[in-house]
């Protein structure tokens, strides 16, 4: 199956189409000035939050980033660069920077701020035996802070503006089944049904997508979640090495009531511009069809750490020989090569330009031809 026909079959826009038409949007109508994104999630979108906290959940180490600019681990669970990353250095920005690696003053606050920890979920329970990582809720707050100090810096009324007119990227649910509710020796596997569990998941991501509307995010995209069930982490537990069905079934119901929760606030919300992005028939297409996208495995991670405790790719971990060839770097993370394959074909769809083609024009500059065409239509 070729990339853009997958692509159109999944509704390509709906995937993650919000955010980068929203963004581009911006870069057009402001003739070049700086996109703002504030980015909230897990260690999927993570850039070294964690290497401030005392955290177990921590990938500061080789051989993380070993693929990443200067061969360097970054706090990046990845060995190179996240999706976000990717998209946006096409779109000529630079990454958010982690929230705590900042001053509260720090003028790169009204250039987008990047939450993300490694371990987070939508309940706080989530992730505890971590120690220290930033939960969504600890992540709004963070939020609110950086907000009072944009006040500080250029007032109330430009502050306002500025979070209405951001972009608000969220990825946060997977550590609530991985290391939550899958995990035999944790509460919550124990205490509820699943239907309970997804409701009480769904509640509590309401609560905080109104909380975030209130200190003036309008323009919010919440990344659903993939077949968890088909990571390396979960094969392990099959003797077949197969994918959890069950845990994907459980996730597919996970993003129904949140795509409902997003339809429904967006009725509800004053000014509220909120998409649920659809990513589980790309990445489940991914992993069923590796050769289709030029990858030669996609059952288990180039770290070879499945079984371990942890899943993450240490320091003795054994490499796998050519890492292109992989899907999954460590028990959980895509690598550097996936990412790219998917950041890469996101965009050119968009924009309707193959990557291969030759002499492309600059991402900002198809940006602004896009964004006409959809005016005029």
């Amino acid at each position: 199956m070729s990339f853009f026909k997958f692509f159109r079959m999944v509704n390509l826009a709906q995937f993650i189409g919000f955010f980068i038409i929203t963004t581009v949007a911006f870069v057009a109508s402001a003739g070049g000035e700086q996109v703002v994104t504030y980015v909230f999630g897990d260690s999927l979108t993570e850039v070294g939050n964690n290497n401030y906290l005392q955290s177990l959940a921590k990938s500061n180490y080789p051989f993380y980033g070993i693929d990443y600019e200067g061969g360097k681990a970054t706090g990046r669970f990845t060995n190179g660069r996240t999706i976000g990353d990717i998209i946006s250095q096409k779109l000529g920005i630079e990454s958010p920077p982690p929230y705590l690696s900042l001053v509260p003053n720090d003028d790169a606050i009204l250039k987008g701020v990047n939450y993300a920890s490694g371990g987070a979920g939508i309940l706080n329970d989530t992730g505890l035996y971590f120690i220290q990582r930033m939960t969504f809720d600890d992540q709004i707050n963070s939020f609110e802070k950086t907000k009072e100090a944009i006040k500080a810096k250029i007032g109330q009324e430009a502050a306002e503006k500025h979070v209405n007119e951001a972009v608000y990227f969220i990825g946060m649910g997977s550590n609530d089944y991985v290391n939550n509710f899958l995990q035999p020796f944790l509460a919550a596997g124990q205490q509820y049904t699943h239907d309970e569990f997804v409701e009480l998941l769904a509640s509590t991501l309401g609560e905080q997508f109104t909380r975030l509307h209130q200190l003036g995010a309008r323009k919010i995209v919440f990344h659903g979640l993939g077949p968890l069930g088909c990571i390396p982490s979960q094969r392990v537990k099959s003797t077949r090495g197969i994918c959890l069905k069950q845990v994907n079934l459980w996730v597919q119901q996970f993003n129904s009531k949140v795509k409902k929760l997003v339809d429904n606030l967006n009725k509800h919300l004053p000014y509220a511009q909120m998409t649920f992005a659809d990513t589980y028939p790309l990445v489940l297409d991914l992993i069923d069809n590796p050769k289709a996208y030029g990858f030669k495995i996609s059952n288990t991670s180039c770290c070879n750490v499945d079984t371990s405790v942890g899943g993450l790719c240490l320091p003795n971990s054994k490499l796998c020989t050519n890492r292109t060839e992989y899907v999954f770097w460590d028990a959980f993370h895509p690598t550097d090569a996936a990412n790219a394959v998917l950041a890469d074909q996101i965009f050119a769809t968009l924009f309707h330009q193959p990557a291969s083609s030759p002499a492309p024009a600059p991402a900002q500059t198809r940006a602004r031809k896009f964004i006409s065409r959809k005016h005029r239509n």
